[in-house]
């Protein structure tokens, strides 16, 4: 057990950070791979087949049920902290599906000989915070003895039929938003390295603890027609999934919110692994991402990131009053548009 009057650093017990664990989509590709394919359920609406959010399935009457979960290793030190956003993480991709919570069941993952029980009780309340602030139950869970730590949600939502956004429907012309800046993956390396400075890492913390509750709202706009949120792949990486194999995105990268910190850190060379390991899966798809700053940030895993809105220019300006009035970004980032060659996405 670590003595206690050492100070306790949850990110010196994992090898990654949030949403940075995630496997690769490259190596995912393998993974996922099934010789039995899909089980024919006409009631399954949304399953793995499009690398989306969340599982929808129908229960009749229009009604939907949302099925999701999410886990991760600490990305900051502070028990509660890494509870609230883990918690933060997980209800998004609910929300990410144009639905709201209902309720949450806890993941828990703690090396029980290496970390005092009273840390995890600390995460499991920041976790049971965020789940309170967003109008539900943490309704209980599981837990084990692991190695390094990690927390996260098992998470219940609902839907309408009607409102039900998915992450690959996006439409020839449509516009390209994102709610929340980028670059927590940077400032994250940032923070574990001790060169974040208390300001830099506050925005850090309010930006991952955030919650995406709007895309609750943009289901009900039947202008949007594709959302899904950026974690662990980095922005190219969901973005790639909402261009599917039909469109073409042209992405504006002076517009693409980021966190003041994140370019001058990258500069320094402070930047995660996941990023280069991002990069390496999809580079082939992506022209105008060359430089250092560009790469590094466009492929940046984020850890609760922001929700990516596909909406009709007709929606214009009902989604940019709407994110105004919620003090979110408002611009739009780039534009959808039928793809004339490979690769997918150009940034500009």
């Amino acid at each position: 057990m670590t003595p206690a009057s050492d100070p306790i650093r949850l990110t010196r017990f994992s090898h990654g950070a949030g949403c940075g664990c995630k496997i690769p989509p490259a190596q995912l590709e393998v993974i996922l791979k099934s010789s039995i394919g899909t089980f024919p359920d006409p009631a399954l609406l949304v399953g793995y087949g499009s690398r989306d959010d969340a599982a929808v399935y129908s229960i009749g009457d229009g009604r939907c049920i949302i099925s999701t979960t999410d886990f991760f290793s600490p990305i900051v030190d502070d028990p509660h902290d890494f509870g609230r956003i883990a918690a933060t993480n997980a209800l998004s991709d609910v929300y990410a599906m144009g639905g709201k919570p209902l309720l949450a069941v806890a993941i828990l993952g703690w090396p029980i000989e290496k970390l005092p029980a009273e840390l995890a009780q600390q995460v499991l309340e920041g976790g049971r915070r965020s789940c309170h602030e967003a109008g539900i139950a943490l309704a209980g869970g599981h837990s084990i003895d692991a190695p390094e730590p990690f927390f996260g949600l098992a998470v219940t939502g609902e839907v309408l039929g009607t409102n039900l956004k998915r992450n690959d429907t996006a439409h020839d012309g449509d516009l390209l938003y994102l709610t929340k800046p980028i670059g927590t993956g940077i400032l994250s390396t940032a923070l574990k390295r001790d060169l974040l400075s208390p300001k830099d890492s506050q925005e850090l913390l309010d930006t991952m603890m955030r919650p995406n509750v709007l895309g609750y709202e943009f289901g009900k706009m039947s202008t949007v027609h594709a959302l899904t949120d950026v974690t662990g792949f980095g922005l190219l990486g969901h973005l790639l999934e909402m261009c599917g194999e039909r469109l073409h995105v042209e992405l504006d990268h002076t517009a693409v919110p980021k966190l003041h910190a994140a370019q001058g850190l990258i500069a320094q060379g402070c930047y995660p692994d996941g990023a280069l390991r991002n990069w390496k899966s999809y580079a082939h798809h992506v022209e105008g991402a060359s430089t250092m700053e560009r790469l590094f940030l466009l492929a940046d895993p984020q850890t609760s990131g922001g929700l990516l809105i596909a909406v009709d220019p007709i929606g214009k300006s009902a989604l940019e009053e709407l994110l105004q009035f919620h003090g979110l970004s408002s611009g739009p980032i780039g534009r959808f548009t039928t793809p004339d060659a490979r690769p997918r996405i150009q940034v500009i």
